[in-house]
C-alpha cells in the first residue's frame, strides 16, 4: 500500500511549478498516536507531502520516463504546526533538472500562513552510476500514484 500525503493538485506549470493540497483530519491514524492528547500532522509527513508533490512535478516534466526517487532533503524547517480542520498547501518550483536528476524548492502553508520551507534533490534512478538494474516498470509513478495528478490536468481524468 501507498500512502499519500495529498489530497489533490491546486496549479501545475509543466516542468516549473506544482501546488498540491492535504486536508488535515482526525480521520487520520497518525494524528491520535504523535502526541496524544495534542494531535498535530508530523514535520516528517509534511515533507513526504512536498517530496509527492515536487516528484510528480519532476517527473512530469520529463515525460515520466524515468523512475525518480528522492535522493535527498537538503533543508527542512518548519516554525508552525497544522491539527485536524486545517488545509496545507504544498508548493515546489523546480530549480534545476538533468538527465541525472533535479533539484527542487518548496513552501508548505497552513491555511495562508508559511509554517516551513523543504528543499529537495530528486534522482533519475534509471541514469544511475552504481550499475545496478532496476526493473523496466515504473514502479514509482503507479496507476493510484498518477490519479493524484488527475486531479488537475485535463485528460488525466481531472477537472483541470
Amino acid at each position: 500500500m501507498r500512502w499519500f500525503w495529498i489530497d489533490r493538485f491546486e496549479e501545475f506549470e509543466s516542468g516549473r511549478r506544482a501546488v498540491a493540497l492535504k486536508n488535515v483530519t482526525m480521520a487520520e491514524e497518525h494524528l491520535h498516536d504523535h502526541f496524544p492528547g495534542f494531535p498535530v500532522m508530523p514535520a516528517s509527513l509534511m515533507i513526504e507531502g512536498m517530496a509527492q508533490t515536487a516528484g510528480i512535478l519532476v517527473g512530469e516534466a520529463r515525460g515520466f520516463r524515468e523512475k525518480v526517487i528522492l535522493a535527498k532533503i537538503r533543508r527542512a524547517t518548519f516554525e508552525g504546526i497544522a491539527g485536524p480542520g486545517q488545509q496545507l498547501r504544498y508548493e515546489a518550483v523546480i530549480e534545476t533538472l538533468s538527465d541525472a536528476g533535479a533539484q527542487t524548492t518548496g513552501t508548505v502553508t497552513c491555511d495562508g500562513r508559511e509554517i516551513g520551507r523543504v528543499d529537495l534533490m530528486f534522482s533519475h534512478i534509471d541514469r544511475n552510476m552504481s550499475g545496478l538494474a532496476f526493473p523496466e516498470e515504473n514502479f514509482v509513478f503507479t496507476e493510484d500514484f498518477m490519479g493524484l495528478l488527475g486531479t488537475y490536468l485535463p485528460g488525466r481524468g481531472g477537472a483541470g
